[in-house]
Parts: structure tokens; sequence; C-alpha cells
């Protein structure tokens, strides 16, 4: 073989390395490509919680993406199951505040575990076969605020609660509520504190990202606000004939 023809070769041989090395390196890498993800001191590779929440949450078929609220409101077109305590006098609300609790990685809640944290909580069980929150010694004014599971329907069924498991519950308060919304709220997020600590669970904003201090600060300034405009709406009084 001529020195001509073996130089023609090793050309053509590394303009084709060179092509190929420009579209592997060139290319836009995927979401998440290039993270280092949190290492644990097993060695293993603990999922980031953006990671967990879109395997737990995206791969569930029963999901309702909008949260448990609309499942659980679906529900209101049936019997209803667990009697009235719990009932909203009015279905017509203004707005909807969401917190959920997440099991970690390769976990699920698990119903058992999720009824004795309610009771712990100071939920009841009621009407939707959810958890309430009720105002303290006046049950009929409907609950503060409601917990459901985020697989549809969204209820709990007592009759098969043990063998029950989800991967998530979602606390909400419907707005307007029976006290302040600022007074509901300041309800409603220790009670999922203390049900994430029991559950040991994740506790996550509507976005389903981990709950921080600014959004909760945020949530904590718009339902003050809330609670203003609704003092300073004028009172529509019905005509009188």
């Amino acid at each position: 073989m001529s020195d001509v023809w073996m130089l023609r070769t090793g050309i053509l041989i590394a303009g084709v390395l060179l092509i190929a090395a420009i579209y592997f390196f060139g290319r836009p890498r995927k979401p998440g490509q290039g993270r280092r993800l949190e290492g644990r001191r097993d060695g293993r590779l603990e999922p980031t919680l953006g990671e967990q929440v879109e395997a737990g949450f995206a791969g569930n078929a029963g999901f309702a993406d909008d949260g448990a609220v609309q499942s659980e409101m679906e529900l209101g077109s049936d019997a209803t199951p667990g009697g009235d305590l719990g009932r909203r006098t009015s279905e017509d609300f203004e707005k909807i505040v969401t917190l959920y609790i997440a099991a970690r990685a390769g976990e699920k809640l698990k119903g058992p575990d999720i009824v004795v944290a309610a009771e712990k909580a100071g939920l009841v069980y009621g009407h939707m076969n959810v958890f309430h929150r009720l105002v303290e010694g006046h049950p009929e004014r409907g609950p503060i605020f409601s917990v459901a599971n985020i697989m549809k329907p969204g209820s709990f069924d007592m009759a098969s609660i043990q063998a029950l498991e989800t991967p998530a519950i979602a606390f909400f308060l419907t707005l307007p509520a029976p006290i302040p919304a600022l007074d509901a709220w300041e309800a409603m997020l220790p009670t999922a504190e203390r049900m994430a600590d029991l559950l040991n669970g994740v506790l996550l904003d509507e976005s389903r990202n981990a709950l921080g201090r600014q959004r909760v600060q945020h949530l904590r300034d718009e339902l003050r606000a809330y609670d203003r405009q609704r003092e300073a709406a004028p009172i529509t009084r019905a005509p009188r004939w």
C-alpha cells in the first residue's frame, strides 16, 4: 500500500472521529444530565426531591393534577359517606390553598398510619370519607380545612384502609372559610407539619416543591390581604319589597 493511500486513509479516519466528537459533545444536555445527585453515606445515590415527586405523582394515572380538591368535590354528587360532619355550608368558594405530604423515595404513605397521624393532629373523619379540622364547639360551621387522598376519588375508605397505600395526601383550605383566612392557614400549616413528621413524609407547596420559609411568608401575606379585602367589601343586602 502506497504512503499516499495510507495518508489519505488516516485523514479520513481522523475526520470521522472529529465529526463524531462534535456531535456527541455539542448536543444539549437533557434536564438533570451532568448534575451530581446527593450521595448517601452508604454509597447509594439518593434521588432529589424533584425527581421523587415526579416519579411518585406523575407515575400515578389516578392522580388529580389540580390536587385532591377536585377529587373530593366530585364525591359531592354521590351519597354522603362519613355523615355530615365536615360538610361545607356552601359549595361556592373563591380561593383554594393546598399543601401536600409526599412519601419519601421508594416509599408510600399507608392507610393505618394516615388515620393515626390524623387523629393525633386533631382531625376528624367525616363528610366524603376525608379528614377535617372543625371549628371548636361549632362543627356546624363546616371545615376549616380538609385532608384527602391524592388518588381518585380522593377518599379514605375505612373498609379497606389496611390495604391503602398512596404517594401523597393533600391538605386544602377553601375560602371563604368559617374563620378568617389567615387564622385558617395558621391552623393548617402546623397540622400539616405535625402529620409530615408523624408519617416521615415531605411537606410540599401547591406546586409540589419543598415548602420553604419564603413561600410560607408569601402565603401569609396573600391571606392577610384576602382578609382585608373581605372586610372592606360592602355587604350586599337583599332588597326589601
